[in-house]
């Protein structure tokens, strides 16, 4: 267990209660958010929900190191993209274990999932932002529907604007080809 600086119990106290009250604050405001940046990086709105929640747990735990408060919902962004990075790496090493372990090639058989997002065309778009690498995903997820700013981008994903600017331009270009293709 680690040691944190001396203070006294009163000081202690009113800091505790600032993290609770920050930390709710931020929940209610903008939980739903955070979770739906996180069904479009993983899809499956129950790990999104598990990477969020993850998020807020590690904030409240680190509140008194956070240096600016403002930045609080800047450091959750970057933790949903960083808890969805690794779910999905997880996710890929569970996958190809259990490839595997197959003994038996089985078809493929189409998800009811797969058959009604065919007909929806908001749906196609949502499949074939899928189907970008994970860099231009988060790109586009975090500029068209967080609405974030290069910048902010930047930070969540811990590159250079300029990579940031790169992998948008080479995913809107791959959306672009994709649904000009599609029926």
């Amino acid at each position: 267990m680690l040691a944190e600086p001396a203070r006294d119990d009163a000081r202690a106290l009113s800091r505790s209660w600032s993290a609770d009250d920050a930390v709710t604050a931020l929940f209610s405001a903008h939980y739903r958010g955070l979770v739906r940046l996180g069904v479009l990086l993983l899809h499956d709105e129950t790990a999104a929900e598990d990477v969020v929640q993850d998020a807020y747990v590690a904030l409240h735990r680190r509140w008194w190191r956070l240096r600016d408060a403002d930045k609080a919902l800047a450091y959750l962004r970057t933790s949903v993209v960083n808890g969805a990075r690794s779910a999905l790496r997880h996710r890929g090493v569970a996958d190809r274990y259990v490839a595997a372990r197959r003994l038996v090639d089985e078809p493929t058989v189409a998800s009811a999932e797969s058959g009604a997002l065919a007909l929806l065309r908001h749906r196609e778009v949502l499949e074939a932002v899928r189907r970008l690498p994970a860099r231009q995903r988060e790109a586009i997820v975090l500029r068209y529907y967080g609405e974030l700013s290069e910048a902010e981008i930047a930070d969540a994903m811990g590159v250079s604007k300029g990579s940031v600017k790169s992998h948008a331009a080479r995913g809107m270009a791959a959306l672009r080809e994709s649904l000009e293709l599609a029926p």
